[in-house]
């Protein structure tokens, strides 16, 4: 068996064999963009080179029209819609949503739909879920046919929308959103994306392909936007695609395999008519394959199910350790809203921790104001092997309820920096999964973004030292009154709040049943199966 196979799914694991999506694509390339403001800056130089006849293909959970991708624009309303007007064919599906009232994003979206339509794109409000779900896919697919080489997608956990755009000094984007009061008038945010060549980009449009040409109704399981769609006369009928080029060229030594997730709904989609948890396959494969450590960064790090995984692999590897990096508060701080956010990462923490506390570290994230920074990514790395980018989270909703799409990455180029193979298996260091977690453990540690300060960061047994070190000074500054000259790092040691036993009575069964709900079938949550 190859390494490949022993990291990721074949056909067969993948358990989908309604679609045609392959096992995984040898030859890419992929570059971690992290932050919003590179992401927005790269994907707006990308789609001004589009011209006609170029395909711009993307999916989003909220897309706000009047977001800036630059300073001083455009706006992506603007971005998009110049592309369309210049020939290249603009295709979008986008979350429909609740209703604005409940702090979602139904009336941004169908703006930003009505912007790119007027120049002759097209942008369908997709609401093709389970009840209570969301399409929290982040794709844009940009295809030149007749110039593959020029092929690029961008996937992973960040949104077109207000909030996004912050950098690595992380004051905030100037477009923000509304969120729990400590994070101030303009939320800190960290966030990261992949930007994608090869031919894994072939797989990634057919990934949209399969969603846009669905049979099933857009408006899905609600009667209310149905008639809403007829009064203002909605697009509720997919327009033709083009034909879909072919893959593009092998370009780069990184095999990448899509991950999905979709819900066994109260309908069928044509292409997983039973559901696809090929993300939640694909990290009990990875995860059961650790030894040494698991770098994580995560929004949700709060279902008790999920953890159960991590910790079975730290009682089965005394070796292993878990690092994982999420945001100090929940996005929202309602009477109602706060508490079921908060049992749900109380209860996966203590999970893990019960496994063995000495090797399960927390952290969150500050700026060097002291403002706590919303930990959006979803990253995960481990043993600096196999890494993973994505919408999705650490939670049983992002694992079975929701749509969700991933990339594992897989580097066919072994880190020559010791250790060697960190985790004495064989399969060596890999490069790109080594870089992404040092990059982001430079940041977060104030390090040299050179690698010229690495010390303490190569070796698992020593990064943890070096973390908790770093976490544990900043936390006895804040201690101390703030004396003295800040210590280097943004990392502060995590605990989750404790709720009393009366607010736990009533916020975990609405944390089960509304914040992190199920989409298996009764059939697989009996027999525990992803």
């Amino acid at each position: 068996m190859s390494v490949t196979t022993d990291w990721f799914l074949t056909g067969r694991e993948r358990g989908n064999g309604a679609s045609s999506i392959p096992d995984w694509r040898d030859g890419n390339r992929v570059e971690p963009l992290i932050h919003g403001a590179t992401y927005f800056d790269r994907l707006a130089t990308e789609v001004d080179s589009l011209g006609p006849g170029d395909h711009l293909f993307f999916t989003d959970w909220r897309g706000d029209p009047d977001e800036r991708v630059r300073d001083g624009g455009p706006k992506f309303a603007e971005l998009f819609s110049r592309a369309a007007e210049r020939g290249v064919v603009v295709k979008g599906l986008v979350w429909r949503s609740h209703l604005d009232a409940f702090a979602y994003s139904e009336e941004e979206n169908q703006h930003l739909g009505e912007a790119i339509e007027a120049a002759g794109g097209e942008v369908l409000l997709d609401q093709r879920v389970r009840f209570g779900g969301s399409h929290h896919q982040k794709l844009v697919v940009l295809r030149r046919p007749g110039r593959p080489e020029r092929d690029v997608a961008f996937a992973g956990g960040i949104d077109l929308c207000h909030s996004r755009r912050d950098d690595a000094d992380h004051h905030g984007d100037p477009q923000a959103v509304q969120m729990a009061r400590q994070y101030g008038d303009r939320p800190p945010w960290h966030d990261v994306q992949l930007r994608i060549q090869g031919p894994i980009v072939g797989a990634l449009d057919h990934a949209f392909r399969e969603r846009w040409t669905d049979p099933a109704p857009l408006d899905m399981l609600s009667p209310i936007a149905w008639v809403v769609d007829k009064l203002r006369r909605a697009d509720l009928d997919a327009g033709e695609l083009p034909p879909q080029p072919p893959d593009p060229p092998p370009c780069g030594p990184h095999a990448v395999q899509v991950l999905r997730t979709y819900p066994d709904a109260h309908f069928e989609y044509a292409f997983a008519p039973h559901g696809e948890r090929s993300i939640a396959r694909g990290y009990t494969k990875a995860i059961r394959r650790a030894r040494r450590l698991i770098y994580l960064e995560d929004q949700y790090l709060w279902s008790k199910q999920v953890s159960h995984l991590l910790a079975e692999a730290l009682v089965a590897n005394p070796e292993l350790h878990l690092i994982a990096v999420v945001p100090r508060h929940p996005d929202v701080d309602g009477k109602l809203s706060l508490p079921p956010n908060q049992v749900g990462r109380q209860q996966a923490i203590e999970t893990c921790r019960r496994a063995d506390p000495g090797r399960v570290h927390i952290f969150d994230l500050e700026n060097r104001a002291g403002t706590p920074v919303y930990v959006h990514a979803k990253v995960c790395v481990i043993d600096d092997v196999w890494a993973c980018v994505g919408s999705d989270n650490f939670n049983r909703r992002s694992w079975t309820h929701d749509s969700e799409l991933s990339c594992a990455v897989l580097d066919g180029t072994r880190d020559d920096r010791e250790p060697l193979d960190p985790a004495g298996r064989g399969d060596g260091a890999r490069v790109f999964a080594r870089d992404l977690r040092l990059r982001l453990l430079r940041e977060h540690l104030d390090r040299a973004a050179d690698g010229s300060d690495d010390g303490g960061l190569l070796d698992p047994a020593s990064v943890v030292d070096a973390v908790t070190a770093s976490a544990k000074a900043l936390q006895e500054w804040h201690d101390g009154g703030r004396r003295g000259a800040r210590p280097p790092g943004r990392l502060r040691p995590h605990e989750p709040e404790r709720l009393g036993t009366l607010t736990r009575m009533w916020a975990e069964p609405l944390y089960r049943a509304v914040y992190d709900p199920d989409g298996r079938s009764y059939r697989d949550r009996l027999r525990r199966r992803w």
